[in-house]
């Protein structure tokens, strides 16, 4: 898979958990870290957890897995990493606290209409 249909992958089983906020920032050009970074909101632990699984679930039936899974202030943020994409699950606190789409806002935002279902 390419990086960016590793990400739209984590997009779509985000949303399929009723993620939240979720965005996809191509950060290629910008830094080593990554190619994307996929992030979302979670309204729970509990929450932020499925939302994880099921990234992992949907990637792992594509032949993807991550090389690590990292939580972060007692799952308030989880790190999932497959090396070209990163993808990141915050309670909504954690995430404006970080603001990750502040920070990387000079990479490019995916345009996600066609990838996620309408509420």
């Amino acid at each position: 898979m390419t990086p960016k249909e590793i990400a739209l992958s984590a997009v779509r089983a985000l949303d399929g958990k009723k993620g939240k906020e979720i965005a996809a920032i191509e950060i290629a050009d910008l830094t080593t870290l990554a190619d994307y970074f996929v992030i979302a909101s979670g309204t729970s632990n509990t929450q932020i957890n499925a939302l994880c699984d099921a990234v992992e679930k949907e990637l792992k039936e594509q032949g993807e897995t991550p090389l690590r899974r990292e939580g972060h202030r007692e799952g308030t943020w989880v790190l999932l990493d497959y090396g070209s994409v990163a993808v990141h699950v915050f309670s909504q606190e954690a995430r404006e606290f970080y603001d990750l789409e502040r920070l990387w806002r000079d990479g490019k935002k995916l345009d996600l209409s066609g990838v996620l279902t309408a509420d």
